[in-house]
């Protein structure tokens, strides 16, 4: 095809000998310096480690006529990665959705493992499909879970097993974690179950409900584009000062990523606050709630927003700090250990 490559990564899943990576070299008329393998290892986060052990970073800086300095020590980088192999316990967390694949809440899952990480433990994580949740078998669908995550997604597909899941892990005071869509079902269910609207429901999924708990914004409402009602990027939000949110991050104002459609009816504030939901996370240009939390459970806070989206090695999301936290603090070092035997 005419491309002549300046590096080769090579993936493989055992290490390669230097006779094999000369005769890739040769054959592709390539540096044998710039013939780097990716090795399987362990963990995904000591792959970058491994390249600059090869030094595929010297190679590029040569490359591109960069001259070659000291080789960068990554500290906090190798720092986690020691946390990571010394993380031994356990803490089991739920992911309450719909989509059952491989790499459906990719971000929430790898949000969690690294939380887990700065808390000193595994996250361990299953998956509990939230289309087959029913009131009967909600307790032996989450038996053994330290904490819940209620998943974000779109359309009705699942959304009762959420509401469930929700009622259940607010009454039997497991830490719960909803996101997006996730906090819009733990909305719902506060509103049927606590305020007594049995037939409370969001826009998008009933919009003849007569409590629309979760509606459009009205300057939305007469946008025909779809994708022209979705609120999209970064937002600002003002934190109320001794709210657990607040703990977690330690100042009253943050920006988070926005992906969705729907928010919650400033017309019901009142009342849920004075019920015990307390929405304690507003956009102060539009006055839209983005975060609620029941002050009185041991962790049970929503955001409107992805808290997934902006949490990286080696800054945590802090709110999944919190939360991972708070699974391991109500959760005797016994317990976590047994389910480890267990499996």
């Amino acid at each position: 095809m005419g491309i002549q490559p300046d590096i080769l990564v090579l993936r493989t899943e055992r290490h390669l000998d230097d006779a094999m990576r000369l005769k890739v070299a040769s054959f592709c008329n390539v540096d044998l310096e710039c013939v780097v393998q990716s090795e399987d290892m362990p963990s995904i986060y000591e792959v970058p480690v491994s390249m600059q052990r090869q030094g595929l970073d010297a190679a590029i800086m040569r490359k591109i006529g960069i001259p070659v300095g000291e080789t960068p020590a990554m500290k906090p980088w190798h720092d986690f990665l020691k946390k990571q192999r010394n993380a031994t316990r356990e803490v089991h967390v739920a992911l309450v959705g719909k989509y059952d694949l491989q790499d459906a809440y990719k971000s929430i899952r790898e949000s969690l493992i690294l939380a887990g990480i700065y808390n000193d433990v595994k996250a361990k994580i299953h998956f509990v499909n939230s289309q087959e949740i029913t009131r009967e078998n909600i307790a032996e669908r989450l038996k053994g879970m330290a904490g819940v995550i209620i998943c974000p997604g779109f359309g009705q597909r699942g959304i009762e097993g959420k509401i469930i899941a929700a009622e259940y892990t607010r009454t039997h005071d497991i830490p719960t974690f909803g996101i997006c869509l996730g906090m819009q079902m733990m909305v719902i269910e506060f509103a049927r179950n606590v305020l007594g609207y049995k037939d409370a429901n969001s826009a998008e999924m009933d919009d003849k409900t007569p409590h629309n708990v979760i509606d459009m914004m009205e300057e939305q409402k007469n946008i025909t584009e779809m994708g022209g009602t979705m609120r999209l990027g970064a937002y600002d939000c003002v934190l109320v000062k001794g709210s657990r949110t607040y703990e977690a991050y330690q100042k009253t104002e943050v920006s988070e990523r926005h992906r969705h459609r729907y928010e919650f009816n400033n017309q019901y504030q009142e009342e849920y606050e004075k019920n015990g939901m307390k929405c304690v996370g507003i956009n102060p240009a539009a006055n839209l709630v983005e975060i609620v939390e029941i002050p009185g459970k041991r962790w049970y806070i929503g955001t409107q927003f992805h808290p997934e989206y902006s949490s990286t090695v080696l800054h945590p999301h802090p709110l999944f700090m919190s939360f991972i936290g708070a699974c391991l603090k109500e959760t005797p070092d016994k317990d976590i250990t047994y389910m480890t035997e267990q499996g």
